[in-house]
């Protein structure tokens, strides 16, 4: 049988490339090495967090299935930076690690056109620089029109702790370096990186007494539109909060050559955002001390992770770091923390779409890119999954841009300026952040989610009816007005609020920092009948209505640079007046567009200018 599709890897990215490949009726093929490690959690057992929790909910917005799985499983849920502004407020969630792997593992095996194959891929079958299917290490080989490499960390993996090295994934899972090397043969450029994990200590161990509490703080809200049932607070699992220490420091400090990134024996460069315990003491060295998380893994497991103590010392310093800590005196250590170094290519080799440049219809997505987390990687898996089933059918690509959604972000990033490290997602790199709020990812991508058939008319209808609501309610906002007569001024007195001295729309009324949309209608005396939700994104587009408009109206130049197309012939050398290093970064990333091309480090105002004049001397005027 010949497959439309082949996933190689059943991590977050080979799950959701998987789902939406059967849901878009291709016949899909999901290839890995044991059923017991689909969708796992070897790193922390957390869905979301800044920007991260926005990258799910656009997940989900287009159809995948990453927040609904987070929703099942979720044994606590926080809104980050809740105090601060929209832009950078996120969801985030400690899942319970087993039951997330179970229901996914559950929604694979129930997905029609989806089959799971248990094997590991040697290489690739290609001909004519075009991939027709993999080889899978035993021999067997399997015919496909598309394949999607999702490898996570397996690929070429060594662990570490201290100076002691084994061939393995995480988790003491199978390695393979034949993939690897097939890839280097076809011509990929491979980059070796490293990542890490945490020591989990026994549960009944820890004295919790000596740490401050940080409980669950939502009890109606979720990643998922579709998501009805949630956890009442008193049900939701605590994490705790505590730092490292004099004592903690000296330990590593003078343990520093032991540590196997720091001893010589790891090569790979570590994310730059999510450190180890020894890289932050080296790093930020005037820092008295680092905060840590306890976090559990799941309510049936007595294990748990002290998140942000990441390292790759030997167990006996390890043993010496965690007693350090305040609560840990007497912890016993279930499994040690590891470094784990692998191997990956460089994400300029690939299309925005995720495609390969070097070999046609192969896509890759996750950490074989270069990114780190399971939201990173799911939402390329989205990407890279919708964009072969629309090469199959001979549709345009889905590409989207960096003011629509993070996902855009990310995908640019990579694509355009790659990475020498783990790439994580942040906030701060997006540059219209406001417009891609944890509030609106629905307005913003579900109506993509549904043209591509991944959103159902029923659910799409809802949406559209949510929409309605909230612009009518606006308008109507508009036109109630307030004077401050006297019973208005006794509540505001009541309330605490400014006063109001003349006639004022609820509208104008709600941009006050110190009024929201429930105060400004019970000041007019009018009862609140919408759903939470929609008042929030109502509350949001009113007081940041000055601020959204101005982000859209730069993000229209952005939206029209990138529509002025760079012709797909264009030999950059016979663009004479080029500086060597632009003419050299723009064969290197091969940009589609004007707007992609201005992106490139290394290329400058001036010589887009001349890039410019070079194009419309050719005559395409295709601004």
């Amino acid at each position: 049988m010949k497959y439309d599709a082949i996933v190689v890897g059943a991590g977050h990215a080979g799950c959701e490339a998987a789902l939406v490949l059967a849901r878009l009726k291709k016949n899909t093929l999901l290839i890995t090495g044991s059923k017991e490690y689909v969708a796992s959690m070897p790193c922390n057992p957390s869905i979301g967090g800044p920007a991260k929790g926005i990258l799910v909910k656009e997940i989900d917005a287009l159809g995948g299935e990453m927040g609904i799985n987070a929703d099942k499983t979720y044994i606590q849920m926080r809104l980050l930076n809740s105090s601060n502004g929209p832009a950078v407020q996120a969801l985030r969630c400690q899942s319970d690690k087993y039951k997330y792997h179970e229901e996914m593992l559950k929604t694979i095996m129930n997905q029609e056109r989806l089959n799971l194959e248990i094997g590991y891929v040697k290489n690739l079958i290609v001909k004519d620089k075009r991939v027709e299917g993999v080889t899978l290490e035993d021999g067997r080989s399997f015919s496909s029109s598309t394949v999607i490499l999702t490898t996570g960390t397996y690929m070429n993996s060594v662990c570490f702790m201290g100076q002691d090295e084994k061939k393995s994934g995480p988790e003491g899972q199978k390695t393979y370096s034949s993939l690897s090397n097939n890839l280097k043969d076809l011509g990929f450029e491979i980059l070796r990186l490293k990542t890490g994990t945490p020591p989990r200590v026994l549960d009944s161990s820890i004295d919790y007494s000596k740490m401050i509490e940080q409980p669950g703080d939502r009890d109606k809200d979720g990643f998922s539109y579709k998501t009805t049932n949630f956890l009442k607070l008193t049900d939701q699992v605590p994490c705790y909060l505590i730092h490292t220490n004099e004592k903690t420091h000296k330990i590593i400090l003078d343990n520093l050559e032991k540590s196997a990134m720091y001893g010589g024996e790891i090569t790979g460069v570590g994310p730059r955002y999510c450190p180890s315990i020894e890289t932050k003491l080296v790093r930020f060295k005037d820092k008295e001390r680092h905060q840590l998380f306890i976090e559990p893994v799941s309510k049936e497991s007595n294990k748990m992770y002290l998140q942000g103590f990441s390292t790759s010392m030997p167990k006996d310093i390890q043993e010496e770091m965690v007693k350090s800590l305040p609560g840990f005196e007497n912890a016993v250590i279930l499994e040690y923390a590891y470094a784990i170094e692998y191997d990956a290519i460089n994400p300029l080799q690939i299309k925005q779409t995720l495609e390969s440049k070097i070999i046609e219809n192969l896509y890759t997505a996750g950490q074989i890119n270069g990114t780190s987390g399971y939201e990173e990687a799911a939402c390329q898996g989205l990407m890279a999954g919708i964009n072969a089933s629309l090469k199959l059918d001979n549709r345009d690509p889905f590409i989207l841009r960096r003011d629509e959604a993070y996902i855009g972000v990310l995908i640019d990033d990579l694509v355009t300026r790659g990475t020498i490290e783990p790439y994580r997602m942040l906030t701060s790199r997006a540059e219209y952040r406001l417009l891609l709020r944890n509030d609106n990812a629905y307005q913003r991508l579900m109506p993509y989610g549904y043209s591509l058939g991944l959103i159902s008319e029923e659910d799409y209808e809802a949406f559209k009816k949510d929409q309605e609501i909230i612009e009518n309610e606006k308008e109507r906002l508009k036109e109630i007005f307030v004077t401050g007569n006297q019973k208005e001024t006794k509540k505001c007195e009541k309330l605490g609020v400014s006063l109001i001295s003349i006639k004022e729309s609820l509208y104008n009324l709600i941009k006050r920092p110190d009024y929201s949309y429930k105060k400004a209608l019970y000041i007019a005396g009018i009862d609140s009948t919408l759903d939470d939700k929609l008042i929030n994104q109502i509350e949001i587009y009113i007081k940041y209505e000055g601020y959204i408009k101005k982000a859209l109206k730069e993000a229209q130049e952005l939206k029209r640079v990138d529509m002025i197309k760079i012709p797909t012939d264009i030999n950059y050398d016979l663009c004479h007046n080029l500086a060597s290093e632009a003419k050299e970064k723009l064969k290197l990333v091969n940009p589609t567009s004007i707007g992609q091309a201005n992106r490139i480090s290394g290329v400058n105002p001036s010589d887009i200018a001349i890039l410019l004049a070079y194009i419309r001397s050719r005559g395409h005027k295709n601004e």
